[in-house]
């Protein structure tokens, strides 16, 4: 069967054997690389040398497997527009929600909000004077100095977040070319230097016997650094909605997955452990040793400058990064926002179709973010207390995911999913418990001051309290929110969110229903997220959903389910997904309006039933039907003309007639008043004293 059928019942089911076939599975290993793997760890990393293979491995197997396949059945099993802002609020509930994208939001906030003083350090590098730009990075936390070139780069964030609210055209193709130029260029050129260096003779700085693989324990702050690890593989949740897209999803999508590991794993590598080997760990600092590597690199075919040439390709990718950073967390919390989440001032969508008002409220928070660097020794240490804490923040938005999977598991047993983790009910335990105690280890790693910068963050309470102190901020922000959404009407009725499967279940928050109708099915006709609903169902709710390699039988399961609750035209076109069996992916239904049947008379004819469509007789002969059809056509042509010349003939005589009715009228009247002068010229006859008239004569008898 192709990838795009037609039932019987005229539904077009897109995807018979699976999902759409619109993503092949290298597409996807490509577009989960893109969104993971990055250079921007790898110096934290190299600290810890030949370990950083065993933490980074750890880190796939404990994290990035476990994240990536609890996303992908979450996203075959509630698709709809949200993300993990639907999967938590399915599971958990509406506050965890909201929390999960107010969540991502600050974590972008404070990611660029750091890299404002950490591109005011560097600045240096940008020219060919290395030793001054050195320099300059190792005392630059002066705010006397600093200051004037912070405030440089914030007008160039300013103007970054302008042209982001510009939309999507303006900036996509630089954010495309500034990943290759800015990310998978400069790691390439690393890979054939390092290997040059190598067989110039250079030895490397770290040893690299097959036992310093095991990473050395020397209490929790030595290993406060890899909670990075579990940092950077985040994001594979974002790619996990175009599961729906795979053709053979439980197939391709675990493949994707593990592959996609693979290659992060060897992008982080191979970047760790190359500045491990050309820079000694005493010399390793996070603001500029990238750029030493490079230097040091570069000097092996004679361009020492050659960091030069990266840190303005580096300039283009961290561009790109900015603008479309800027516009993803924000778009995708007005988004929810209009759902009632936010105050209808932060609602806005500019002619862009930006939330231009929302956008410009985190650069202003990334403004204040930045000027934290003060409270800490230098720049290097305020670097390494905001990654942790953008990694906390992002360890506790996958707990929460993780929460709601196994929650799901037990409250909608029922429920289809394209793609289940594998299993049953302990491989969920199994995939989501160590997935979560993985995040609470790298949450309780990133509190510990790192053994490695002791000098440069400062007092250890001073870290932590900092570390805190923005924590709570965005709890406490998170709170407020909720709260003021709770108490004021903010919901916008134009709004595409559709309402939460227990709401539309008519209960007050998460709970049991063993209903089996697919999610797309509940929400199909309903109001938007925070109006009223429209079509209540049961929880418990059963239908009966045929295999999956009947798509006839699934078209009318859904169009019987859909015309129950009164709704007997969808969208245009209504997509609704209707899973019969699980380990055959999803299947797409697309409905088009019954057609209106008439006789010859224009009176309307009850629709066809499926017996009737059945027993239409079907053309053997297209062509020659065709022709029939055509001499038909001539024929009832030729008898138009024939019946309009008939009828001209018609008009013509009843012309004729009115003529001629108009004269016979006319003799008649002459006649009568000729009769009329006669009767009084004829003289009167007396008789008995009474006069008669006389008799009209009449016509001579000559």
């Amino acid at each position: 069967m192709s990838a795009n059928t037609k039932s019987k019942s005229g539904a077009v089911v897109k995807g018979a054997k699976g999902g759409t076939g619109n993503l092949t599975t290298i597409a996807l290993i490509m577009m989960n690389v893109t969104v993971i793997a990055g250079l921007a760890n790898d110096v934290q990393q190299s600290f810890y040398g030949l370990s950083s293979v065993t933490l980074f491995l750890l880190g796939g197997l404990l994290f990035f497997l476990p994240t990536g396949l609890v996303a992908a059945e979450l996203a075959s099993g509630w698709s709809q527009r949200g993300g993990i802002f639907r999967w938590v609020g399915e599971g958990i509930g509406t506050f965890p929600a909201i929390a999960c994208l107010l969540i991502l939001w600050f974590q972008t906030t404070f990611t660029f909000g750091s890299g404002i003083p950490s591109m005011s350090a560097t600045i240096g590098f940008f020219t060919t004077k290395y030793d001054w730009a050195v320099d300059f990075a190792k005392n630059s936390h002066s705010w006397k100095v600093t200051l004037p070139i912070m405030i440089g780069w914030l007008a160039y964030y300013w103007f970054c977040c302008w042209l982001a609210t510009k939309g999507v055209k303006t900036f996509s193709n630089i954010a495309k070319y500034g990943v290759i130029l800015g990310t998978f260029l400069p790691l390439g050129v690393m890979t054939i230097l390092a290997v040059v260096w190598i067989c110039q003779g250079n030895a490397p700085a770290i040893d690299m016997a097959p036992s310093n693989l095991v990473p050395k324990w020397e209490g929790m702050s030595t290993l406060a650094l890899a909670a990075g690890v579990f940092f950077s593989f985040a994001g594979i949740d974002m790619n996990a909605a175009h599961i729906k897209d795979l053709k053979k999803p439980n197939k391709q999508f675990p493949l994707a997955i593990f592959i996609s590991m693979i290659l992060a794993l060897l992008i982080f590598i191979v970047g760790t452990l190359i500045i491990a080997m050309v820079i000694p760990n005493k010399q390793i600092n996070l603001l500029y040793t990238l750029y030493a590597t490079y230097r040091a690199l570069g000097a092996t075919i004679g361009f020492p400058d050659l960091y030069l040439v990266f840190c303005w390709l580096g300039m283009l990718n961290s561009f790109a990064a900015l603008i479309t950073n800027l516009a993803g967390p924000s778009y995708m919390l007005g988004q929810a926002g209009r759902s009632g989440f936010l105050p209808k001032f932060l609602q806005n969508n500019n002619k862009h179709g930006m939330p231009s008002r929302l956008m410009y409220t985190q650069m202003a928070l990334m403004t204040v973010i930045a000027f934290i660097v003060f409270l800490l020794p230098n720049v290097e240490g305020f670097v390494a207390l905001i990654t942790q804490a953008i990694t906390i923040l992002y360890l506790t938005y996958y707990v929460l995911m993780f929460v709601a999977f196994l929650r799901l598991r037990y409250q909608q047993p029922n429920r289809p999913r394209g793609f289940k983790v594998p299993g049953g009910m302990v491989g969920a335990w199994i995939v989501a418990g160590v997935g979560i105690i993985a995040c609470v280890f790298g949450i309780v790693l990133a509190f510990y001051p790192p053994a490695q910068l002791e000098a440069e963050v400062g007092s250890g309470m001073t870290y932590d309290l900092i570390i805190i102190g923005l924590l709570a901020f965005v709890l406490i922000a998170c709170v407020l929110i909720y709260r003021a959404s709770r108490k004021h009407n903010w919901s916008d009725p134009t709004n595409q969110f559709a309402p939460f499967t227990w709401q539309i279940e008519g209960l007050k928050k998460p709970g049991k229903a063993l209903s089996n109708i697919p999610t797309a099915l509940l929400s199909e006709g309903q109001n938007p997220m925070g109006q009223p609903i429209r079509h209540l169902y049961d929880p418990n709710e059963m239908i009966d959903l045929p295999s999956s390699k009947d798509p006839d039988a699934q078209a009318a399961a859904a169009a019987a389910l859909l015309k129950k609750h009164g709704i007997t035209e969808p969208g245009e076109p209504a997509k609704v997904a209707l899973v019969g069996d699980p380990n055959a992916g999803m299947k797409t239904i697309a409905y088009e309006p019954e057609p209106v049947h008439t006789d010859d008379n224009g009176n309307m004819l009850p629709t066809p039933t499926a017996a009737d469509v059945k027993a239409a007789a079907v053309p053997t002969d297209a062509a020659a039907d065709a022709k029939r059809a055509q001499a038909r056509a001539q024929a009832l042509e030729a008898d138009v003309q024939d019946y309009a010349d008939e009828a001209h003939a018609l008009e013509d005589e009843a012309k004729d007639d009115a003529a001629l009715a108009k004269a016979e009228h006319r003799v008649q009247v002459d006649e009568a008043e000729a009769s009329e002068a006669a009767a009084k010229t004829a003289k009167p006859t007396l008789s008995g004293g009474t006069s008669t008239p006389s008799k009209p004569a009449g016509p001579s008898s000559n």
